[in-house]
């Protein structure tokens, strides 16, 4: 492809099937991590995108004029296990997992940028972004518009990345699970504050566990969810984890 492509403009989308059940391994790393098959499927997803497709793109001579976007889709599976030791991924601080519709740790996975010609080096941004951006990044830099007669979910990335602007153009963000709304962030714009509220939550098995264990993962409907009214919100500046839902008696506003 690089070959074929190097002397043009060229998009390459890369969806690997790395990190996801079921999780297959080639032999050269299985049993390369302490962490099961989930972390031998890390390392060599890990090796797949530096073997293939960093080291090829330098050694085209196409670093500074190629810019490549890294993510995922969802936060770490958590529900992996074998007996009582959790072999699934990590979420850090965030509650939840993949398939999870509103937790943080199932919707919030970084995004890794590199252009070396046009991005400084290890700057890092605190703004949610949304893989609906990558449609309008993609237009931006092949020189074209998005179309005007609907709306575009998604902002480009470039003024975020360049610095021309501070904040993610992204005001409200509404999550999914499914068809089935569990739950929107606001990001209030004159105070910077984070809010989100959670209409559905998954039913935790066991109940502290933070994870579905026993159904293998997490419902987006029926009994397997809970619902809540009034919403559970968060106050996601200052508490990111979820551990503390607001109430009237605890914030006013």
């Amino acid at each position: 492809f690089y070959f074929r492509n190097k002397h043009r403009p060229f998009l390459l989308f890369v969806s690997l099937l790395h990190v996801h059940t079921p999780l297959i391994t080639t032999e050269k790393f299985q049993g390369r991590s302490r962490h099961g098959l989930y972390g031998d499927n890390v390392e060599e997803m890990d090796w797949m995108v530096g073997k293939w497709l960093l080291d090829v793109i330098d050694k085209e001579g196409l670093k500074n004029t190629t810019f490549i976007y890294f993510a995922s889709d969802h936060g770490g599976s958590l529900e992996a296990h074998r007996g009582n030791a959790q072999l699934g991924g990590w979420n850090g601080i965030y509650k939840g997992g993949k398939g999870m519709g509103g937790w943080e740790g199932g919707i919030r996975v970084p995004g890794i940028v590199r252009w070396p010609g046009v991005l400084p080096a290890g700057t890092v941004i605190n703004e949610l972004t949304s893989l609906m951006d990558i449609f309008p990044t993609v237009v931006h830099l092949a020189g074209g518009s998005v179309p005007q007669d609907r709306v575009i979910d998604g902002h480009t990335l470039l003024p975020l990345l360049q610095g021309t602007v501070q904040h993610s153009g992204h005001e409200f963000m509404f999550h999914y699970c499914g068809v089935f709304l569990h739950a929107v962030r606001w990001h209030q714009k004159d105070s910077g504050t984070v809010w989100k509220a959670h209409y559905a939550t998954p039913v935790f098995q066991p109940e502290t566990s933070g994870a579905c264990f026993q159904r293998g993962i997490c419902p987006c409907f029926g009994d397997g969810v809970a619902h809540h009214d009034p919403p559970l919100l968060f106050n996601l500046s200052q508490d990111p984890s979820e551990e503390n839902p607001l109430s009237a008696d605890t914030e006013p506003l």
